[in-house]
């Protein structure tokens, strides 16, 4: 039964997408069907087209699902333990501390995306969705990452130089980027990757 499969392989208030779960054993229309009516039962719950939850209860008794921002990390940024995206632009300048805007629009660089950059509204949120220079995986997502806000860095940034290198420097080492994996990715980067790596004197930094 497809509710025993859902139980075992998700957790209450995680996203679930129909794009997932089919598997061609049956068709989609019947998918559908056995999903609508587990949804009448209060069994599961649609949040949007092609996306489901198994309903949490609060004491209140009330369902509770999942919010805008992990449908958003399921779909775009990591799922199951697969990394396929990272936030970038005001996004990631705010988590790193070089920024001080909170963003309204949250920026995402994403493998599961093939169009221009585009919005996308999920909930009440609205994410910006754009495709990577370089595919994106584990082994290299946080060095895209870097490379790419540093691209646009005057975009982004509401501290001087220096403040802004003490953030990259703990962002290496937490990450333990390597002036290896810089190299290998750097010259897919617009130029301006390039002057900010060097004024930012971050290759001084990295082993």
């Amino acid at each position: 039964m497809i509710y025993t499969y859902l139980t075992e392989h998700y957790k209450e208030g995680e996203p679930i997408f129909f794009s997932d779960i089919y598997d061609g054993t049956i068709s989609k229309p019947a998918l559908t069907q056995q999903l609508a009516t587990l949804c009448k039962k209060g069994m599961l719950a649609k949040y949007d087209n092609g996306i489901y939850y198994i309903p949490k209860k609060t004491r209140l008794k009330s369902a509770v699902g999942p919010t805008a921002d992990t449908v958003a990390k399921y779909k775009f940024i990591m799922k199951n333990g697969k990394i396929d995206g990272f936030y970038a632009g005001n996004t990631f300048a705010n988590q790193l501390g070089i920024s001080t805007q909170v963003p309204y629009v949250v920026e995402i660089v994403s493998n599961n995306t093939n169009s221009a950059p585009r919005t996308v509204t999920i909930g009440s949120r609205k994410f910006s969705v754009k495709k990577p220079i370089v595919s994106i995986d584990e082994n290299n997502v946080y060095v895209l990452q870097m490379l790419d806000l540093l691209s646009e860095l005057d975009s982004y940034l509401d501290y001087d130089y220096e403040e802004a290198r003490k953030c990259f420097i703990k962002f290496i080492e937490a990450h333990n980027i390597k002036r290896s994996d810089i190299d290998k990715y750097i010259r897919n980067y617009p130029l301006t990757a390039f002057k900010y790596y060097y004024e930012l004197r971050l290759d001084n930094v990295l082993a």
